[in-house]
């Protein structure tokens, strides 16, 4: 059964310290919503099973693609 990716233990943050963040960054709160959306997705077709294989794979790849998108803009703002 497809399962919602853990982001929080990605990127080794709590989900009240990456609100806080989220807070005072606006890009950053773009990115995490982009990665919900992507995420969200991901979930849905899984459980529809309505993509191929390479699809999915594709649509990993641009949710792995996020999430190292938010890492270095936490890693910006310090």
């Amino acid at each position: 059964m497809p399962v919602k990716h853990d982001l929080y233990a990605d990127l080794s943050i709590t989900k009240e310290e990456l609100a806080k963040r989220k807070s005072g960054d606006a890009k950053l709160n773009a990115l995490v919503e982009q990665y919900d959306e992507l995420d969200a997705h991901i979930v849905s077709v899984e459980e529809a099973g309505d993509l191929s294989d390479d699809e999915l794979k594709t649509l990993k790849e641009k949710r792995l693609l996020a999430k190292d998108s938010i890492a270095q803009q936490l890693n910006a703002a310090g």
